[in-house]
């Protein structure tokens, strides 16, 4: 499984390298307030990949927490019923039957 996940990676960097060879030209990208940003096209398009990476990760990360602390007040939540001591053998009764004479 090493190799096949090296000889991908490698296959990837060839891939990217002929693509940033490609596009290696100098662009302009025009932003507010009449100013420009002069580069080339490989690294305008990594620095917006990666700016969007980042947006989407902070996106997430709210999510993430409220599901980690959903996750550990389970966790007590189960512990401290263990701890009571409900045997999970016990089956509820149904709701029109009694069980009192």
């Amino acid at each position: 499984m090493k190799i096949i996940s090296t000889i991908v990676g490698c296959v990837l960097f060839v891939l990217f390298f002929g693509f940033a060879l490609k596009n290696a030209q100098v662009v302009d990208l025009h932003v507010f307030l009449n100013y420009e940003i002069r580069g080339p096209l490989v690294l305008m398009l990594l620095g917006f990949f990666v700016a969007g990476a980042s947006l989407g990760v902070l996106a997430l990360t709210p999510t993430v927490f409220r599901h980690r602390r959903e996750a550990t007040r389970q966790k007590t939540t189960i512990a401290a019923l263990q701890t009571v001591g409900v045997s999970p053998n016990v089956q509820p009764q149904p709701d029109g039957v009694s069980t009192q004479p």
